[in-house]
C-alpha cells in the first residue's frame, strides 16, 4: 500500500536538508568564484574542478600535492564561536607543505562536514578559505560539504583540505644539496598554528582552569585570542628566496616540531644543530611548559616554539638571503647550522 504521505519519512526529517544546502553551496559558489585564477577551466558544482597548468611558465611541471585538517584547534572554534580564521589556518597551512619543496600553489579544495550545517557558520567558514586562497594566489575550485545527522555533535563540524601546487622539475627544493656547514635560519610563527592543541587545551583549561576570555599576564593576552592566532602563510618570502635562489633545503615546522620536522629535508650524512634560545620563545610556549612542568624535549617536538619556518642557507649564499629577507621586511633568526650526523636534530 502507499505510504501515508502525512506520516512519510523524508530526507529533511531524517536531519538532511537538500534545500537549504543548497542555498548554501550556491553563497560558496559565488566565494570561489572570487578566487579563480586563468587556469581554472570549471564551475563550481561539476563532478570535478578542471585546472589547466600554464605551459608558458613551466617547461617540465612537476605537481606537488598535499592534504591537511585543522584539528583539535576546530575545538576551540567551536567554543569560541569563532568560524573566520579555521579556513585560512587550513589553506596557509596546506600552502607551506607544498611551497617548501619550490611548488607555487595552483588551486585548492575542501570538505566540510557536519550533523547539521548551519548556513552561516558555514559562509564564514568558506569565507576565510576564500580569503587565504586569493591571499596565495591559488584557486577554490571546489570542494564538499556533507551533512552527517548522528555523527557530530551539535553545533561541531570537520574541516580538511587538499591543495596542488606545480614546480619546474630542475627547481624542485629536495634537499639534497644541503652539505655540513650549511646555516639555518627560522623564521617566526604567530602562535601554536594548528598543533599541539590536545595538549595545549588541556593544560590551559583542564589544569589551569582558564576560560577563553581569561587575561593571562604571562601570555600578554586572553587564552582565546592567543590560541585562535593565524597560521601564517609563509608563501610570499619563500617565493622570494626562491627566485634569489639562495635556499639549499626548507622545513614547515609543523606537528613533531623542529624535532621531527627538519630532518625529512637532510640528506644521508648531515644533522642539525639548533641553538635552542637564540630567538624569541613566545610567552605562550614558556606558559604551557610551566603549566605541565614539561621537559624542553617534549615541548620541541610538540610545538613550533616560534618557529614556523627553517631556512637552510649555504654559507656563500648567506648575505644574499639576508639581502632578500631585509627588503622584505621579514623577522629572521640564525638558529643553528648543519653538522655531520644521521638526520637528527641536537639543541645547544
Amino acid at each position: 500500500m502507499p505510504a501515508n504521505s502525512s506520516k512519510a519519512i523524508t530526507y529533511a526529517a531524517a536531519g538532511v536538508d537538500i534545500d537549504q544546502a543548497n542555498r548554501i553551496k550556491k553563497r560558496i559558489q559565488y566565494l570561489a568564484q572570487k578566487t579563480f585564477t586563468r587556469g581554472v577551466l570549471s564551475q563550481i558544482g561539476g563532478f570535478g574542478g578542471l585546472f589547466a597548468v600554464d605551459k608558458t611558465k613551466y617547461a617540465d611541471p612537476v605537481l606537488v600535492s598535499s592534504v591537511d585538517g585543522v584539528g583539535t584547534k576546530l575545538k576551540l572554534a567551536f567554543q569560541m564561536n569563532v568560524h573566520h580564521t579555521v579556513g585560512a589556518d587550513l589553506v596557509n597551512h596546506c600552502v607551506n607543505d607544498i611551497a617548501v619543496q619550490g611548488a607555487t600553489p595552483l588551486f585548492f579544495m575542501d570538505y566540510l562536514a557536519a550533523g547539521r550545517l548551519e548556513p552561516a557558520v558555514a559562509e564564514k567558514v568558506v569565507e576565510g578559505l576564500a580569503e587565504a586562497c586569493r591571499h596565495n594566489g591559488c584557486a577554490l575550485i571546489g570542494g564538499e560539504t556533507a551533512e552527517m545527522p548522528g555523527f557530530y555533535a551539535d553545533g561541531e563540524y570537520d574541516l580538511a583540505g587538499f591543495i596542488v601546487g606545480a614546480v619546474e622539475r630542475a627547481k624542485i627544493i629536495t634537499g639534497k644539496g644541503v652539505e655540513p656547514g650549511d646555516i639555518i635560519l627560522g623564521l617566526p610563527s604567530t602562535g601554536l598554528h594548528t598543533n599541539g592543541y590536545a595538549l595545549a587545551r588541556k593544560l590551559l583549561f583542564d589544569i589551569a582552569k582558564y576560560e577563553p576570555d581569561t587575561y593571562v599576564n604571562e601570555m600578554k593576552g586572553k587564552v582565546g585570542n592567543e590560541l585562535m592566532q593565524t597560521h601564517r602563510s609563509y608563501w610570499s618570502i619563500i617565493k622570494k628566496l626562491l627566485a634569489a635562489e639562495c635556499v639549499s633545503a626548507m622545513a614547515h615546522i609543523t606537528g613533531g616540531g623542529i624535532t621531527e620536522n627538519l630532518p625529512r629535508v637532510l640528506p644521508r650524512g648531515t644533522a642539525a644543530l639548533i641553538e635552542y634560545g637564540s630567538w624569541p620563545i613566545l610567552p605562550i610556549f614558556t606558559h604551557l611548559e610551566k603549566l605541565g612542568d614539561l621537559p624542553q624535549d617534549e615541548m620541541l617536538r610538540t610545538f613550533n616554539m616560534g618557529l614556523g619556518l627553517l631556512v637552510v642557507i649555504p654559507p656563500k649564499k648567506f648575505k644574499k638571503a639576508e639581502s632578500v629577507l631585509g627588503r622584505a621586511g621579514e623577522k629572521y633568526y640564525t638558529v643553528g647550522r648543519i653538522v655531520k650526523g644521521d638526520r637528527k636534530v641536537a639543541y645547544s
